[in-house]
């Protein structure tokens, strides 16, 4: 034993050797607990564990810091079936000796086990779980999930406590006998545990003995006993024979015949209103939750075409991005363009041909400003070479008379450089050849307003009147014509 105040080891004095400290008092203070800490441990080793715990608590009561009390106590506890509070003791005790305390390994050895500790909180959480269905008076709901603690934990005193309790307010004395018998075996002097079996041994006591007065009294309806002086006569009843007769069977008939009567007008039309009004109800019911579910119907069926025309939607603008002609095969076209023309920049036929195939209309409307600037570029490296090549290839087929072919090499070279009147007046001109006036004079017109100053605009302008004459005639010209010719005579 160690000084409070200095802990220098205490002799058989009442005072400190060290400090000079009177430690009379605090001596007497640590064999009380002491005693208290023997007396629990030679309780808990015949298995009274309650006991155990009020003198193991009493010790600690005397000396907070006794560890080894505070580990015996976890240990009933833990016996006990009261895992929680075990671990509080132990924590508890660790945190007063942290090094060489035997808890550590306790705490340990629960922690490690994982199936135990799985074990430990189903435990936990069905008790509670009972409780609860105590309180709400659910007592069935709360023996079966009791069963399945004690079936988990069978050393749980409460929960065994418990379950005994439920069955006594069920009046299942037997089945409660045998919990509390088994609550003995893990406790042996619990003293809720020996009131309530006092409780059920008296019921079951006092039913045997009912049933053996009973039994002695010869279990027989049929006698008369009364008390004559100091002695019990018993008399047994004379039979009384029934007497039938005329008017039995007489009064029997009319009551069946009554009771058929009540039946029939009574009973009968009761039954069937009441099956009629069921069937209604019934009825009304089945109508109700087939309008119920029409509308439930017709709103998926309008969602489903909400979505369907979505769904179209959605599939054209895709098509518009992936399809034929789509923003992405006209961005696909124009990097190609592009790879072909870092690849052989003296390949214009590939490159015009993948460029005019590009539409002019997406490039000013959708097309990014990267997008732009690259078909931009390419039109000021290549265009110009392009369009020279096909303005020479469509002068060639026109003078050939090939005008079809003529007009798309022209296209071409008015595609790839439209600053250029000549190019836009021989196109004019073929497609004029090619008695195609409408085309031609739409092009003639947009010489002259594009290239007012050019000379290709003058040319234009005389082709259009020439072309009005030849359209609309000279019927003045006709009839000079026709006066200095003789009329024919047979």
């Amino acid at each position: 034993m160690r000084c409070y105040q200095c802990g220098c080891e205490l002799s058989d004095k009442n005072f400190c050797t060290g400090c000079g400290a009177d430690v009379g008092l605090y001596k007497k203070i640590m064999c009380v607990a002491n005693l208290f800490y023997n007396d629990g441990l030679a309780k808990a080793e015949v298995r009274d564990l309650s006991g155990a715990i009020a003198s193991l608590r009493q010790a600690l009561k005397f000396n907070k810091n006794h560890v080894e009390a505070r580990n015996l106590l976890g240990l009933v506890y833990f016996e006990m079936g009261e895992t929680v509070a075990a671990l509080s003791e132990w924590v508890i005790s660790i945190n007063i000796r942290p090094q060489k305390n035997v808890a550590d390994d306790y705490i340990n050895d629960m922690q490690s086990n994982l199936t135990q500790k799985e074990t430990i909180n189903q435990t936990i959480k069905k008790y509670n779980q009972a409780l609860s269905y105590c309180y709400a008076d659910s007592n069935d709901l709360a023996i079966i999930q009791l069963k399945k603690v004690v079936s988990l934990n069978p050393r749980f005193v409460k929960a065994h406590q418990l379950l005994a309790l439920l069955y006594m307010n069920g009046e299942e004395w037997e089945k409660a006998q045998r919990i509390l018998r088994k609550c003995l075996k893990v406790d042996v002097n619990n003293t809720t545990t020996l009131r309530y079996l006092k409780e059920v041994n008296f019921m079951l006591e006092g039913d045997e003995t009912t049933a053996a007065k009973k039994k002695k009294a010869g279990g027989s309806e049929d006698v008369i006993t009364y008390q004559s002086g100091n002695e019990t006569i018993i008399q047994p009843v004379s039979p009384r024979e029934p007497i039938v007769g005329t008017n039995t069977v007489l009064n029997v008939v009319i009551g069946m015949v009554i009771g058929l009567a009540v039946c029939f007008f009574l009973v009968v039309p009761a039954r069937v209103q009441s099956a009629q009004a069921e069937m209604d109800e019934e009825l009304r019911q089945i109508s109700e939750n087939s309008d119920k579910k029409t509308a439930v119907i017709t709103d998926l069926e309008q969602r489903v075409d909400a979505l369907t025309d979505e769904n179209t939607k959605l599939q054209e603008q895709v098509a518009s991005y992936t399809g034929e002609g789509g923003k992405l095969q006209t961005v696909d076209g124009l990097l190609e363009t592009a790879k072909n023309y870092i690849k052989d920049p003296d390949d214009l036929e590939t490159i015009s041909d993948q460029l005019y195939q590009i539409d002019k209309t997406f490039v000013e409307t959708e097309a990014s400003e990267a997008y732009k600037a690259l078909y931009d570029e390419l039109l000021v490296q290549v265009g110009a070479s392009i369009a020279k090549e096909c303005f020479k290839e469509g002068s060639s087929l026109k003078n050939q008379g090939d005008y079809t072919d003529a007009i798309v090499a022209l296209e071409k070279a008015w595609y790839f450089d439209n600053t250029d009147p000549e190019i836009l007046y021989t196109l004019a001109e073929t497609y004029q050849e090619a008695e195609n006036m409408d085309k031609a004079n739409e092009l003639y017109n947009q010489l002259v307003t594009n290239f007012p100053d050019s000379e290709y605009a003058d040319m234009a302008e005389r082709n259009i009147a020439d072309a009005a004459t030849v359209n609309n005639g000279n019927p003045q010209d006709d009839e000079e014509g026709n006066q200095g010719e003789p009329e024919e005579t047979e």
